[in-house]
């Protein structure tokens, strides 16, 4: 299980109450100010009317604030305890489904999975002759200020002008220093790679240098290399151009891993012994044995309607009250949170994939550790 999954098996095992906010916090229009200015209070008067303590409602109003430098649209999502924020994250884009503002025993990430349907490491490097920056940030969440930046050699790195062999000499000498800083820059960009488990690195800024660090970049990372034609370190340049064209390139791996997971899953339902099932009984009974390596949510169809029980130990999840086997009963809860929750406390990963991409009309699927989960 990843660090960040951990930390959220910890949170799905502590007992509530639990506030969770999930809204939009863009500063828009100046129509939509005043909204904003009066969010925490609104945020809060909700949470209060449900029983909200003094100290989780004073966490929630500290928190539940705009972002500073980051571009509309953006939401924010909070989970609160014991007047304790244990999770605060910034979502770039809109509201992904409605907002939520609640409190309750069993601790909901839905909101956070649907908005953030993938999350991996990921490296963007914009390089120069005389060096580069190199980045490190997540999928789907607001850029991180973990940045390194290479300053290279600067000498002689203008081309000078002339005739003869002092021009052939002082040319090869800036090349030797222009390879001698984007070496540097591809190094370091290699260690991030393979320190991060990064799944994509796109590299961007002076075309001639773009092409001396792909040449020296080793071949894992060359194998998820996107080049992109954005400069910011130019003058006159505008970072919009370089956000606007990594946030493609990273909504296209994120499409293709779904893709990879969708065609997976279709594979072995077609098998005779299928390491996969569908539908929200076989789903629940495969979780209860901790068989689902990775539970596929549709992001739309599934029942808002329908609950599943939420239990306080294996197996976590289940459909009816029988089903306990000696652990204790949290309540119902809404399908998708149960179903969230079981996965990433039986070690699963929770992906919520647009609607009708599952197969049949299925609005749950799962693939599976081992075979088939028994029926019956």
């Amino acid at each position: 299980m990843t660090s960040r999954f951990h930390r959220y098996a910890e949170l799905f095992k502590s007992k509530g109450p639990w506030c969770t906010v999930y809204t939009d916090i863009s500063t828009g229009t100046v129509d939509s100010l005043h909204s904003i200015d009066v969010l925490p209070e609104n945020v809060c008067r909700r949470l209060a009317e449900q029983g909200a303590s003094k100290a989780d409602l004073a966490a929630v109003e500290r928190a539940v604030r705009p972002a500073e430098g980051v571009p509309d649209p953006v939401c924010r999502y909070l989970l609160v305890r014991d007047g304790t924020v244990e999770i605060d994250e910034v979502l770039p884009g809109p509201l992904a489904g409605q907002g939520v503002v609640r409190v309750e025993e069993v601790p909901d990430l839905t909101p956070l999975f649907r908005h953030r349907p993938d999350d991996f490491p990921y490296v963007v490097a914009e390089v120069g002759r005389d060096g580069g920056e190199i980045c490190l940030h997540w999928a789907s969440r607001v850029p991180s200020t973990d940045e390194q930046q290479i300053e290279g050699e600067t000498e002689h790195l203008k081309k000078f002008p002339g005739g003869g062999w002092s021009q052939g000499r002082w040319q090869r000498h800036t090349e030797d220093v222009w390879r001698r800083n984007t070496e540097q820059v591809a190094e370091q960009i290699d260690k991030v790679v393979a320190e991060s488990g990064a799944q994509l690195v796109v590299l961007a800024g002076d075309l001639r240098a773009r092409g001396l660090v792909e040449d020296q970049l080793s071949k894992a990372s060359r194998a998820m290399l996107s080049t992109i034609d954005a400069n910011t370190r130019a003058e006159g340049s505008r970072s919009a151009d370089l956000e606007h064209q990594v946030e493609e390139r990273v909504a296209e791996v994120i499409a293709h891993r779904q893709q990879e997971l969708l065609e997976r899953l279709a594979q072995q339902q077609n098998r005779p012994e299928p390491t996969a099932v569908s539908g929200v009984a076989p789903v629940v009974r495969a979780l209860q044995q901790a068989q689902a390596e990775t539970v596929l949510l549709d992001d739309t169809h599934l029942d808002t309607e329908q609950e599943l029980l939420a239990l306080d130990a294996e197996p976590w999840i289940a459909l009816e009250a029988s089903e306990a086997v000696g652990a204790g009963v949290l309540g119902p809860v809404p399908a998708d949170a149960a179903l969230v929750r079981a996965a990433v406390l039986t070690d699963g990963r929770p992906v919520f994939v647009p609607p009708g991409a599952l197969p049949h009309g299925t609005d749950v699927a799962a693939l599976l550790r081992w075979g088939a989960a028994p029926t019956g």
